[in-house]
């Protein structure tokens, strides 16, 4: 058996699904019947929308299954992320990646398996809506465009949840998407009595770049500085974009000392990230930490209020 192989944008990838908060929830019926529709247009005995965890592929949708997920080392599906055309089997056991496969030699005995990736946005593919049957198939011309039809109709799905919690440009939580895990988070340091901190981030001289050298340009400077929030912060941590060029993370059972080594890794690793990019500018930030104890009065706005004023006095300061 050959396990699939880890993307090079996993923490990518891994942030976006999470951030639609869609992984353990409930089946929904605007999945359901896109699955329905193809077990039955196929004739096939399974079909799921399958999404890949870190180490894991959770069922958001099945028909013809009783498990909730599996392990992604066994997975079908983390092959098929890894593409962005339709990923198809047709017969598994004569397949060197899959012909030991625990599901080929168990049940449910997967001989034939289709694939198609769902993505959030180009190389971004957090699951399948897949095909599975225990009899060798193969899929006509017409039979691919019809998966691929369906595919995206659950794409849509998923992009109507995208667009309530994640910013589109940088792939991480948009304001609204931010507060509802941040709160999530609150609730639980103060149900284990764990301090909280809230790091505000704005960008230095961001108007000028997207003045001088264009709104792309701009843009390029918002997803590097989010990609470099997702590399150095914890999983753990929640990060978000508020808008514009304002940035917000929220840590949890973090010291001080802890709070200072991790925002000199941040600084270290934009500084790395200039010397990548060598752009005519240098990203370049501000920032302004808040902490907090569990048995705060404070709400999380009046936090990120805190974390905000104290960025504005550092930026202010810069600029004397």
């Amino acid at each position: 058996m050959i396990k699939p192989e880890i993307p090079d944008n996993e923490a990518e990838r891994l942030h976006a699904l999470r951030t639609l908060q869609i992984l353990d929830t409930s089946h929904e019926e605007r999945f359901d019947r896109v699955t329905r529709m193809a077990k039955r247009m196929f004739g096939v005995e399974i079909s799921l929308v399958s999404l890949i965890d870190a180490n894991r592929q959770w069922f958001k949708s099945k028909q013809g299954l009783d498990a909730a997920e599996t392990s992604r080392e066994i997975s079908f599906c983390g092959h098929a992320i890894n593409q962005d055309g339709l990923f198809i089997i047709p017969n598994a056991i004569e397949d060197v990646r899959f012909h030991d496969n625990p599901l080929v030699t168990g049940a449910p005995n997967i001989r034939f398996y289709a694939g198609y990736p769902l993505k959030l946005r180009q190389g971004v593919n957090i699951g399948t809506l897949c095909l599975i049957d225990s009899k060798p198939k193969h899929l006509s011309e017409e039979d691919e465009q019809l998966l691929k039809d369906l595919g995206a109709m659950i794409e849509q799905e998923i992009k109507s949840i995208q667009m309530a919690t994640l910013d589109e440009l940088t792939l991480i939580s948009n304001r609204r998407g931010f507060l509802t895990l941040a709160e999530h988070c609150e609730k639980v340091c103060r149900r284990k009595e764990t301090p909280m901190s809230v790091i505000l981030f704005d960008l230095n001289k961001f108007k000028p770049i997207n003045d001088n050298f264009g709104h792309h340009e701009g843009d390029f400077v918002l997803k590097q500085f989010a990609r470099v929030m997702r590399s150095v912060f914890r999983e753990s941590d929640v990060i978000g974009r508020l808008g514009g060029d304002e940035f917000v993370v929220m840590l949890t059972d973090t010291s001080d000392e802890q709070i200072t080594a991790i925002l000199e890794r941040f600084t270290m690793a934009v500084s790395e990230l200039n010397k990548a990019i060598n752009k005519p500018y240098l990203i370049e930030y501000s920032a302004g930490v808040a902490c907090f104890s569990h048995d705060t009065d404070k709400s999380l706005e009046e936090m990120m209020a805190e974390a905000d004023a104290a960025m504005y006095k550092k930026k202010k300061d810069k600029l004397r």
